[in-house]
């Protein structure tokens, strides 16, 4: 049997001498040029094509995966909006020494239920409205912790006293609001308000009061506007321990710090007068 070599076998059995290899690499040139040109870009284009489908693919993938992430989000956040995770369960109110839980949260515009976006990034405007909307409201803070629940902090004014009214007394607060609430008896250590003519003297005598210590506002009973011609803003207070002292609306909060240790000189009740300096005397037998 014969075998017949071909050209790669002669050239792995005998060497090629330069001058063949040199020929032989002329002649592969020569049928490349032969070859058109369309041939060659029909191979790279078909080279490009694997690349490009795969980038193809990639983007597609990374848009789906937006899309998807895109509509999980909106679905989640209409899920939480109608849950009751989006809506306050509870509401504490802490500070309140006469106001009920339920009129802080009337005053604050706030209440179980009501959804938290009503409060998130608007404590502060919350905690003014409580202010605003209720007169006895000093401060107020207003601290939302999450999940659902809202704190309400609040600071009242005090009592500043009462002014009687139809054989009532209605409140005085320390800012010179009269409250609506009147009771048919004082409270214990603050003093009852009479014969004042003016709205606004008595505005002015009870932010004195508000400023003074408060030993000195439980030692009080009564003041009562008496004035003379010489002093439109006098004053006549009648003290828990029986003394009286006589003093003036403007200087009130200052000169009463005077009145503790003048009392304590005492030797018998008596009247103490602090409208022109600060001195005093027994009362007359």
């Amino acid at each position: 049997m014969k075998f017949r070599l071909n050209r790669h076998d002669t050239k792995q059995q005998k060497s090629l001498t330069p001058w063949e290899e040199y020929q032989e690499q002329q002649a592969e040139k020569k049928r490349q040029k032969q070859t058109p040109n369309w041939v060659h870009r029909a191979k790279r284009i078909g080279d490009k094509l694997p690349r490009l489908k795969h980038q193809r693919n990639l983007k597609l993938y990374r848009r789906l995966a937006l899309l998807l992430g895109i509509f999980t989000v909106v679905i989640l956040a209409m899920v939480y909006l109608v849950s009751p995770l989006s809506h306050f369960q509870k509401i504490t109110v802490q500070g309140t020494e006469t106001l009920s839980a339920k009129q802080v949260q009337q005053a604050a515009g706030v209440q179980p239920g009501d959804s938290i976006f009503s409060v998130t990034s608007k404590e502060s405007k919350v905690a003014q409205r409580a202010v605003k909307h209720n007169s006895r409201i000093k401060r107020a803070r207003v601290i939302f912790a999450r999940p659902n629940h809202l704190t309400i902090r609040v600071v009242e004014y005090e009592t500043a006293g009462y002014v009687m009214r139809d054989n009532r007394y209605d409140e005085v607060l320390e800012n010179g609001i009269i409250s609506h609430q009147s009771v048919s008896q004082p409270k214990s250590g603050t003093p009852v308000y009479g014969n004042f003519k003016s709205s606004k003297s008595l505005h002015k005598m009870i932010l004195q009061y508000a400023k003074l210590d408060t030993d000195i506002k439980r030692s009080i009973s009564e003041i009562q506007a008496s004035p003379t011609k010489s002093n439109p803003n006098r004053l006549h207070l009648f003290m828990n321990d029986g003394n009286e002292v006589y003093a003036t609306i403007t200087n009130f909060s200052t000169k009463m710090a005077y009145y503790p240790g003048i009392a304590a000189k005492m030797k018998q009740k008596g009247v103490v007068n602090l409208e022109v300096g600060a001195y005093s005397y027994p009362f007359k037998k």
